[in-house]
């Protein structure tokens, strides 16, 4: 029985990854350019409100696709130029006094960057001219240590 050319290929594909592994079994990146390994990075997320997630009937959302991406344009990338994530999220909290909880649509913005008192007071500048543009009580926050190759 013939075997088909595509499991042919995958066993080769197969081989030359185990190859590639070192003695103890995982990928080894020593060397590499794009493994910025000398750096502490961090793996910061931005949460910002940009309106409802459960408006009244007939009420517009508060803040657009549009003004979303112009703030990315003249806040965010000239800070961050080499790149970064959007997820559109919501979220909710419910105060002890409400029936219901509060809703609210959220975009989630993610950077990968090194941890220096530069980027860090970027980051500041960035959640200062939000809260400053559409009067934000807040833009939270998160940074975690990240392991970062590319």
């Amino acid at each position: 029985m013939k075997r088909p050319r595509h499991l042919l290929l995958l066993a080769a594909l197969v081989v030359a990854a185990v190859s590639r592994l070192s003695a103890d079994g995982s990928a080894s990146l020593k060397g590499d350019p794009s493994h910025p390994a000398a750096a502490a990075w961090v793996r910061t997320e931005l949460y910002f409100g940009i309106g409802l997630a459960d408006p009244a009937p007939g009420a517009a959302g508060r803040i657009t696709e549009a003004d979303w991406r112009q703030f990315l344009d003249s806040e965010v990338t000239p800070r961050f130029p080499d790149g970064l994530t959007v997820f559109d999220a919501y979220g909710q909290w419910q105060n002890r006094s409400s029936a219901k909880p509060s809703r609210l649509r959220t975009k989630v913005l993610v950077i990968l960057h090194e941890d220096t008192p530069e980027r860090r007071a970027a980051l500041d500048a960035i959640r200062l001219a939000w809260k400053n543009r559409w009067h934000d009580q807040s833009v939270l926050l998160v940074t975690q240590r990240a392991d970062v190759s590319f």
